[in-house]
C-alpha cells in the first residue's frame, strides 16, 4: 500500500485544521518571546535603584539579551537548516522561560545580564527558524496571511510584556515580575509543544560554514545592501533606546507620572502594526525606497515630538515613532530579500544581525547622553542618527553614487 512521503503531503491551506494549528501555534511565539525578551524595560528605574546603577548601565539588561539575539542568530546561520525546526523551536521557548525565572533569582546585576544574554541566544532559535517553517509547511496562498499574524504576534508580545511588568513592577517589584513572565513564558511553551505540527516538508541539511562565510562577505560588498544593514542597526537602536529611557522621562517632572499610567503609555507599541502593514502595502504600489525615505522622516518626526513638555503630545510623538520605525523596518527587511537573488536566508540574517547589534550597542550608549546631560540632549543624539539614517537611505538612491552596486 502506498505510503506518502513528507514531500507527497499537501502544505496547510487557509481553513484547514493544520492551518489554525499552525497559526495559533506560530502566534504564541512571538507572544512569548518578545515578552521576555523586553521585559525589563519598563523595569530599568527599579533596577537602578535595586543595584544603585545609571541609566545606561541599567539598560543593559535589555541590551545583553538583544547581543545574545545577535550571537545566537549567527551562529544559527551556520546550524539551524540541521535541526527539526519545531523541536528547534520547542527547545527554545522552553529554555527562555527557565532563564526568566532565574533571572528573577540574580543575587546580582553581573549574574542577571548573563541570564539574560542566554535568554537572547535561546530566543535566537525562534527567530531563525519561524519564517523558514511557515515557508516549507504553508501554501503559497496562504502564506503572507500567516506571516502577517506572526509578526503581528511579535509586536503584540513586545507590547504585552511591557505592559504587564509596567503594572506588576509598581506593585510586586522586579522580582515577582519577572518570575511570573517566566512562568507565563513556560505555559506558552507547554501549548506551543502541544498544538504546532510536525514538519511535514522539513529536510535536514548542512552547510559548508566556509561557503557561508563567503556569501555573507560578498553581501557587506554590495552597497544598496550594506546600507540597508546599516539601517537596521541604526533604526533599532534609536527606537530601543527611546523605548529603553521613556520611565526615567514620564516619571520625573514635567510629567510625574505613577507606574501604572506609564505601563499604559506601552499600548502605542500597537502604532507599529499599522506601520507595517501599510508599509506593506505602499511598497507594493510605489518605489520601496521613496516609501522608506518617507517612513523614516516620520520617525525623525516621532522623536522631535519627544521633546514636548505636554504630555499629549509627547504620546502621540512615541506613536508616530513606533509607527516609522515599524513601517521601516519592514519596508528594509522586504528590500533586502528582494536585492538578494541568492542566498536569501544569508542575507536576512545579516540584516538580523545587524538589527540586533545595533539594539545592544546604541541602546546602551545612548544612555550616556542622558545620564551626562539631560533627556533634550538624549533625543537630540537620537535625532542625529535619525538625520544619518535618511542620510544613508538619500545617497542609496543616487544612481551615480550606486552604479554597479548591484
Amino acid at each position: 500500500m502506498f505510503k506518502a512521503t513528507k514531500q507527497s503531503k499537501p502544505k496547510a491551506k487557509r481553513g484547514t485544521a493544520r492551518f489554525h494549528r499552525i497559526q495559533w501555534g506560530i502566534g504564541l511565539t512571538g507572544t512569548s518571546v518578545f515578552a521576555q525578551l523586553y521585559l525589563f524595560q519598563p523595569l530599568l528605574p527599579e533596577l537602578g535603584r535595586t543595584f544603585s546603577l545609571s541609566p545606561a548601565v541599567s539598560s543593559l539588561a535589555i541590551s545583553a539579551g538583544t547581543a545574545g539575539m545577535a550571537a545566537g542568530l549567527f551562529a544559527l546561520a551556520f546550524w539551524a537548516d540541521r535541526w527539526p525546526r519545531k523541536k528547534l523551536m520547542s527547545f527554545s521557548m522552553f529554555a527562555a522561560g527557565g532563564l526568566t525565572i532565574l533571572s528573577a533569582l540574580s543575587p546580582g546585576f553581573a549574574v542577571l545580564i548573563g541570564f539574560n544574554f542566554l535568554k537572547g541566544m535561546t530566543i535566537a532559535g525562534i527567530s531563525a527558524v519561524a519564517l523558514a517553517y511557515l515557508s516549507e509547511e504553508v501554501s503559497t496562498t496562504s502564506i503572507g496571511f500567516v506571516i502577517s499574524l506572526y509578526l503581528s504576534g511579535n509586536i503584540f508580545g513586545g507590547m504585552s510584556g511591557r505592559v504587564a511588568a509596567g503594572l506588576l513592577g509598581s506593585w510586586i517589584g522586579w522580582r515577582g515580575t519577572t518570575f511570573i513572565i517566566g512562568i507565563f513564558g513556560l505555559a506558552l511553551a507547554f501549548i506551543f509543544q502541544w498544538i504546532l505540527p510536525k514538519s511535514n516538508h522539513f529536510n535536514s541539511q548542512k552547510v559548508r560554514p566556509a561557503y557561508k562565510f563567503r556569501q555573507m562577505r560578498s553581501f557587506l560588498r554590495r552597497t544598496k545592501l550594506l546600507s540597508l544593514f546599516v539601517l537596521a542597526a541604526l533604526m533599532m537602536g534609536i527606537f530601543v533606546s527611546a523605548y529603553n529611557y521613556l520611565n526615567y522621562r514620564l516619571e520625573g517632572p514635567p510629567f510625574s507620572l505613577p507606574h501604572y499610567l506609564i505601563a499604559f503609555v506601552y499600548v502605542m507599541y500597537t502604532a507599529g502594526i499599522g506601520g507595517s502593514i501599510l508599509a506593506g502595502s505602499w511598497s507594493d504600489s510605489y518605489s520601496s525606497t521613496v516609501v522608506l525615505k518617507i517612513l523614516l522622516a516620520t520617525l525623525i518626526i516621532g522623536l522631535l515630538m519627544l521633546l514636548s513638555s505636554r504630555i499629549w503630545i509627547f504620546i502621540l510623538g512615541l506613536g508616530i515613532l513606533t509607527f516609522g520605525f515599524f513601517g521601516a523596518h519592514t519596508t528594509a527587511s522586504r528590500r533586502v530579500s528582494l536585492l538578494a537573488t541568492s542566498g536569501k536566508s544569508s542575507a536576512t540574517s545579516m540584516y538580523w544581525l545587524f538589527y540586533y547589534i545595533g539594539s545592544s550597542i546604541i541602546g546602551t550608549f545612548s544612555g550616556v547622553f542622558l545620564s551626562t546631560w539631560n533627556w533634550s540632549i538624549f533625543i537630540y543624539s537620537l535625532i542625529g542618527l535619525g538625520m544619518t539614517a535618511f542620510f544613508i537611505a538619500l545617497i542609496a538612491d543616487s544612481n551615480t553614487f550606486m552604479k554597479g552596486a548591484d
